[in-house]
């Protein structure tokens, strides 16, 4: 007779009540352990593409030939009252500026999409285009924290934080939360952090280039024995460290991450080599190729990750320090040109290589930045932040794709049809997921906080399912 069969026949079965709550309560010691979402979910994990800095809208996914016809005149100044920009002091007499790129149509749904994008244009079948997203943030920081966090200030919990929070992690020997940046971004680690959720759910940032993680290999002279020894020395300090400071997240995050670390000098080797891979998928993802190896480097990784279960992906294109959207101020012709020509390629043999792994079904793929740039022309070839009225997209995660959901007005200049804020996408990601945004809270001074605050109605699911 095994142990269990003995405590269920002893006691009426006691004994084995009583195992079956210390298991539980060993399941749940384990923060990212993973959980069953709790309505049903089309998505089980997250691959968010960041445009750091801000995407002229009008130039990508939102077509405007009125714009074009009135290039070079005024924006209507009844109009231009509902707006405010950073650079362009009055808008009033600021002329408008149509696109200088071609919009074609992509896929057999025919969606119109510039040339800025021709490799993302071939997939628009599995692609919805959101055209009427709009914030009340016209600077970087306060609306990169408001689309990541849900407010404009830092100090709350990211987007990818309260995704692992709410389901935890299929995979154990891995990051739950993995961000790879081009490097330092204009809202810095807080746009990714866990806030007041306990540390353990804040993005491990991976590295660029041929060794996403660094030091995974022991040094010379040390032996696995050895190091396991130390790790039980710092963890047996930690725990008595812990009696005195029984709430400190940060240290139980620390005590985490080197037990996570242990743990991934087995499986993240595997995941991060990229060699393993055949020449015909890097070729997919421009890998080898000047001008796109280094995003397909981090897509395809992204790929692999949630192959093996992590929950959360982001990619960053754009760096506060060097090349982002945002040169679009001064060199519009220039910047978007070349910020699109290193992600564009990379992104769409992501969709092409989830798709044909059969990984766009599980996996969600959101495409945008913080905000778009003005139909304004700021100087002789600019753009302004322009948060009024600009596209995102999705796909996979249970996205029908081919559509368009959403309107600009004729100019681009305000979201007309269908407005929708971070709170309702943020909302809408989370229930593709299999998560209520009203119910997933943490209790923090005494009230349940949420990701969506107390916002988030227009929650769009079924239109992006139908």
């Amino acid at each position: 007779m095994t142990r269990r069969e003995l405590l269920a026949r002893t006691s009426n079965g006691f004994g084995l009540a009583a195992l079956a709550g210390i298991l539980q309560a060993a399941e749940s010691s384990n923060p990212l352990a993973p959980k069953a979402p709790p309505l049903p979910a089309k998505a089980k994990s997250v691959i968010f593409l960041f445009m750091h800095g801000g995407v002229s809208h009008v130039d990508s996914f939102d077509p405007k030939p009125q714009l074009t016809r009135y290039s070079g005149k005024p924006l209507s100044a009844e109009l231009a009252k509902t707006i405010k920009t950073s650079f362009i002091h009055d808008p009033s007499k600021a002329i408008l500026r149509g696109s200088p790129w071609e919009f074609r149509p992509g896929g057999t749904c025919g969606t119109q999409v510039s040339d800025l994008f021709p490799h993302v244009r071939t997939m628009m079948d599995d692609i919805t285009v959101i055209r009427s997203c709009y914030s009340d943030q016209f600077d970087h920081a306060p609306a990169i924290y408001l689309r990541s966090t849900g407010h404009q200030l830092p100090g709350r919990p990211s987007l990818g934080s309260w995704v692992t929070y709410g389901l935890g992690t299929e995979n154990q020997n891995l990051p739950a939360f993995v961000v790879m940046s081009d490097g330092s971004t204009k809202s810095g680690p807080p746009a990714y952090g866990a806030g007041f959720l306990p540390a353990v759910y804040q993005g491990t940032v991976f590295r660029s280039g041929e060794s996403p993680i660094l030091y995974l290999k022991n040094p010379d002279g040390v032996n696995p024995d050895v190091q396991r020894q130390t790790l039980d020395f710092i963890n047996t300090i930690d725990k008595i460290q812990e009696r005195t400071r029984p709430h400190d997240s940060t240290l139980d995050a620390r005590i985490a991450s080197y037990e996570l670390a242990w743990r991934m000098q087995s499986s993240a080797p595997d995941a991060v080599d990229l060699t393993k891979e055949t020449e015909a998928t890097k070729k997919l993802y421009g890998i080898g190729e000047p001008v796109t190896d280094d995003f397909g480097r981090k897509a395809l990784l992204a790929r692999r990750l949630v192959e093996r279960g992590v929950r959360f992906v982001e990619l960053i294109s754009g760096t506060n320090v060097g090349a982002d959207w945002d040169e679009a101020h001064t060199d519009l012709t220039g910047s978007h040109p070349r910020m699109a020509a290193k992600s564009d390629k990379p992104i769409a043999g992501l969709l092409k290589d989830l798709k044909s792994r059969g990984l766009l079904e599980s996996t969600l793929v959101v495409w945008g930045g913080e905000f778009g740039r003005t139909p304004l022309s700021q100087g002789d070839n600019g753009r302004d932040h322009h948060p009024y009225g600009f596209s995102i997209w999705m796909a996979g995660g249970g996205v029908k794709g081919g559509k368009v959901l959403g309107s600009t007005d004729e100019f681009g200049v305000q979201a007309a049809e269908m407005r929708l804020d971070a709170h309702d996408v943020n909302a809408t990601i989370l229930r593709l997921l299999g998560m209520d945004h009203k119910k997933l809270t943490y209790l923090y001074q005494g009230r349940d906080m949420r990701l969506t605050d107390v916002k988030g109605e227009g929650e769009f699911t079924p239109l992006l399912l139908s």
